[in-house]
């Protein structure tokens, strides 16, 4: 069931979202050459505590995991690209790190991802990364009221077509709001003009994610980790947005 918010709701769901980009932008500076991942979702478990805030992460047991998550934030390296588990590794320089992160502040969610190279980057690295993030915007920018699922669909799969870049229908976007995961679920490639038709309080996770050589995945021996079948590098990027009569509202983007 899709549940429309109200102004006051959207206004909760935009604390949560501010909280979720802060401590992101965070991370992207301390994602350095010699760090471990086990320090990164150490600085945001403290920083969860510190807010009152609650992971959606920690105890997160779906059908599809080895559950349950026992930790704050998905760290996924290189050819990992979704909920990536955090373990004992050293950032090495060129690592493409994607850090997924949802909490819940006041029984509102957020939820959002963004990926960074590590040290020196791969030209081919950064062209998928890019790709990610214009690939979001394109989304971003056809959620308007009257339109629907597919147009978001289309826009995400227009840019990774065009990049040259095969498009994986397994994981994507989803509604989000009271939990992480609601109605709609929102395939990373489709038709447009299809689908669920986007109404002022839909708020929705648009979040394209790509492999470089491939639209197959496998699942890690730890049961959570989705990588890339053939090993090539990935690269995922994610906000959390609601539909207004004004247009679209990043609630997970600083300023």
């Amino acid at each position: 069931m899709v549940e429309l918010k109200t102004a006051n709701e959207l206004a909760r769901m935009r604390v949560t979202g501010g909280f979720v980009a802060e401590v992101l932008a965070e991370l992207r500076t301390k994602a350095q050459i010699g760090v471990n991942l086990l320090e990164l979702e150490a600085i945001v478990r403290e920083r969860i505590r510190q807010r009152g805030a609650v992971s959606c992460y920690w105890d997160y047991a779906p059908s599809f995991g080895r559950g349950p998550f026992r930790n704050t934030i998905c760290l996924s390296v290189n050819d990992a690209v979704l909920h990536g588990l955090p373990f004992d590794y050293t950032l090495r320089d060129g690592d493409v790190l994607s850090m997924d992160l949802a909490v819940s502040i006041d029984g509102w969610v957020a939820d959002s991802a963004t990926t960074v190279i590590v040290g020196t980057p791969d030209a081919e690295d950064a062209r998928l990364v890019r790709a990610t993030e214009e690939a979001l915007e394109a989304a971003i920018a056809v959620c308007l009221p009257g339109n629907r699922i597919g147009d978001i669909s289309a826009a995400i799969a227009g840019v990774a077509h065009a990049a040259g870049y095969p498009v994986n229908l397994e994981f994507g976007g989803h509604g989000l709001g009271r939990t992480m995961h609601e109605d709609p679920h929102i395939a990373n490639a489709g038709r447009a003009g299809r689908g669920y038709r986007l109404q002022p309080g839909l708020t929705i996770a648009i979040e394209p994610w790509f492999a470089r050589g491939t639209d197959r995945v496998v699942t890690a021996e730890d049961g959570w980790t989705i990588r890339s079948a053939d090993g090539s590098r990935t690269a995922h990027s994610e906000h959390t947005v609601a539909i207004t009569e004004a247009g679209p509202q990043v609630l997970t983007r600083i300023g």
